[in-house]
């Protein structure tokens, strides 16, 4: 139990800035919506599914609220996330895949998402580094298309 308690910590309310190297950050040369559309785009024609986009920003403003354009987008490849979960559940916390576009209050936008080894070392998955690695490629490659970079 005391486990699992530390993980929920460790999930949930540990702050970003805490998490030190389980977050990549890039910039983006496009705007929020932009950003995520052409990620979005480029995971449909890649075949992976977008579960969810998520627009903290709307939800905001309809709480009386103003924030930024931050949004969110789910995301998954079952043949890659599958057999991560048959080996431990608790990683169905962290799957599918999310990345999170944000602009700052000085106008640059970003996109963030946990790395891969940061879930592997969170999990305590070994046997499973080939999956890990084709995720961290995978994440690296369409966040760099998507914000612009590459």
């Amino acid at each position: 139990m005391r486990t699992f308690l530390t993980l929920l910590f460790i999930i949930f309310l540990t702050p970003a800035h805490a998490a030190g190297n389980e977050i990549q950050v890039i910039e983006s040369k496009y705007s929020v919506k932009e950003s995520l559309d052409r990620l979005s785009a480029t995971l449909t024609e890649k075949g992976i599914r977008v579960v969810a986009r998520v627009n903290h920003a709307a939800g905001a403003k309809a709480a009386g609220l103003k924030l930024q354009p931050t949004e969110l987008l789910i995301f998954g490849n079952p043949k890659l996330g599958t057999p991560l979960m048959q080996a431990d559940r608790m990683i169905g916390l962290d799957l599918p895949m999310k990345v999170l576009a944000w602009q700052d209050d000085a106008g640059q936008v970003r996109l963030a998402y946990v790395k891969p080894d940061a879930l592997k070392d969170r999990h305590g998955l070994s046997g499973k580094e080939e999956i890990f690695e084709k995720m961290a490629a995978a994440l690296a490659d369409l966040t760099a298309a998507a914000a612009g970079t590459k």
